[in-house]
């Protein structure tokens, strides 16, 4: 436009490795990304590559952060004050090694000891993995608006985060599709529950006892007291929008489920766990998509059904920490469907509900097919995909009740 003097912004794609080494190879400072004239020449281990002994003296092979590889150098041990790359890089060494995949270090001309080139490039893949992993747990803990922490972890192959997953801390509505309508006032309680406090409004009892635990049967509401509400924070019938009150960690499975969530801390019976959020999309887009999902064989389709079928949760690309949940036919968690800011009840939030005490470092489930649940079953890896898909899918929750199959 003639006369017009702003300028246009674009995300940056480039790693903040890129950009760093870029301005070392030009000699140009940037301290947004820590390249100061100071930094300009600093070095700083980032992982360690390989590993050789030469006239009785041990090697490490360094890959310098912010530098390319490049200007990787052999070091001698005594110059790296890093124990904890160094601890890194032999259990990692002698992983590879307990799997059998190569022998043991090799001899070479001159008594020179060095690893074989696979279980070097192991122990790079896996250093990087390392950081990758590291960044998304960072990454993660940034975005949630709850208190608790989200921990990643993966030591059974070298997947590094998903490449094409947004997280989000509720809905993310298509156009035209609003979730937030439907509440002008609230409840009047000075101390909740009274006689005419948001459950007992809406035709329900309150979900919730004096312990803030669950007490109604599944498939019944819950109505939480909403922002119009004259109650307080502490309100006894403020649980899902609070957030989830537990650590828990995204895992990598050892049985070809893909990815999973565990908790890390004991939760009891009845308690809140989490939500299910996604992209709020019509059950039209839900079928196109649906369709292609099938074809790449996995998807993350939850039809809203608690009162029509107008509207699906789509958790492929945008979610939370539930996109990672796996399913069991014998499962820990239930689904329950809840209103707050919202009465349409075409558009329940989800939320997931222990069914029984669950210990610190299990992992976490739900049935994708209990009724009010999500309408899905899961391919060999991980995802969901449509129970309507024509392929069966086996089922790998291990179970002793289990079905067999997904759908």
């Amino acid at each position: 436009m003639e006369g017009w003097r702003g300028a246009w912004y674009v995300p940056c794609l480039a790693s903040l490795e890129t950009l760093q080494e870029l301005c070392r190879k030009e000699n140009l400072t940037c301290k947004s990304i820590g390249i100061t004239n100071r930094s300009l020449k600093s070095y700083e281990v980032e992982y360690l590559c390989d590993y050789k002994v030469e006239e009785g003296k041990a090697y490490y092979l360094v890959k310098w952060k912010g530098w390319p590889e490049s200007s990787n150098t052999w070091e001698p041990r005594k110059h790296l004050n890093c124990p904890v790359l160094i601890q890194n890089f032999l259990r990692d060494r002698n992983e590879y090694l307990s799997r059998g995949r190569e022998g043991k270090a090799m001899k070479v001309k001159n008594h020179v000891k060095t690893l074989k080139p696979a279980i070097a490039d192991y122990i790079v893949k896996k250093a990087k993995q390392r950081i990758a992993l590291k960044r998304w747990k960072e990454e993660l803990n940034r975005k949630k608006n709850h208190k608790a922490m989200i921990l990643v972890e993966n030591t059974v192959d070298l997947e590094g985060p998903p490449l094409d997953f947004y997280y989000i801390n509720e809905y993310k509505p298509a156009p035209g599709i609003n979730v937030l309508n439907g509440i002008t006032t609230g409840c009047e309680c000075a101390d909740c529950p009274a006689e005419k406090c948001c459950p007992k409004e809406a035709g329900f009892i309150l979900a919730y006892n004096k312990r803030k635990k669950l007490k109604i049967q599944p498939g019944l509401p819950i109505y939480e007291c909403n922002s119009y509400c004259r109650c307080g924070p502490d309100c006894p019938n403020r649980i899902v929008q609070k957030g989830t009150p537990y650590s828990l960690c995204i895992f990598r499975t050892n049985n070809g489920r893909g990815w999973g969530v565990k908790t890390l801390q004991k939760i009891k019976t009845n308690s809140f766990v989490m939500e299910y959020v996604g992209e709020v999309i019509t059950s039209e887009e839900a079928e196109r998509r649906g369709q292609f999902y099938d074809n790449q064989g996995n998807t993350y389709l939850f039809d809203l059904d608690y009162d029509s079928d107008e509207f699906t949760v789509d958790a492929a690309r945008y979610g939370n920490v539930s996109h990672f949940v796996n399913h069991s036919c014998d499962p820990n968690l239930q689904v329950f469907n809840v209103f707050i800011d919202n009465l349409d009840l075409r558009l329940p939030r989800i939320a997931l509900f222990s069914t029984r005490t669950i210990k610190a470092g299990e992992e976490l489930t739900f049935d994708y097919q209990m009724k009010g649940s999500i309408d899905l079953t899961s391919d060999s890896a991980e995802g969901l995909s449509p129970s309507k898909k024509r392929i069966r899918t086996v089922c790998k929750c291990g179970a002793v009740c289990c079905r067999g199959y997904l759908n």
